[in-house]
């Protein structure tokens, strides 16, 4: 949870970045490369000025400082920041999608994201994520708050 902390504080002492909330943290079980320790997953809220290309950039720059090696796709790793929305944006690139492509059938993604922002709406689909997790049907995946 340490790396999580940390994230948290580089990002809130960037100039153009303000802190604004976050979730509590989330334990879950790894997806598709289960074979490894489970995850803790964090929602912040940030306010910036800073485009999406510029804060992903930032976050890759914060992970790298923080250890992270980017040498297994969905293995394990010191820390992972991914930027899951901005304003009601709607993009693909090769290099970032907005809403993150994924997100809405992720309860380890969701769950925090709606105890913080409870009526968010999805600019995709027109849902709010509350009714998106709601409709994901339970699959036995341990998503839990974190105990430590």
């Amino acid at each position: 949870m340490r790396n999580l902390d940390l994230a948290v504080e580089m990002m809130g002492k960037h100039e153009r970045i303000n802190v604004l909330q976050q979730s509590q943290t989330y334990e879950t079980a790894p997806v598709e490369l289960e074979d490894q320790p489970d995850f803790l997953n964090r929602v912040v809220e940030i306010a910036s000025d800073l485009m999406p290309s510029e804060l992903l950039e930032l976050f890759h720059r914060i992970e790298a400082e923080l250890g992270r090696e980017r040498e297994l796709r969905n293995g394990p790793r010191s820390i992972d920041l991914d930027l899951l929305l901005y304003r009601n944006w709607i993009q693909h690139t090769e290099s970032l999608s907005l809403p993150h492509p994924r997100m809405d059938r992720r309860r380890f993604a969701l769950l925090p994201l709606v105890e913080i922002a409870n009526g968010l709406v999805n600019p995709r689909s027109g849902r709010t994520y509350r009714s998106e997790l709601e409709a994901i049907a339970p699959d036995g995946q341990k998503v839990e708050v974190y105990r430590g």
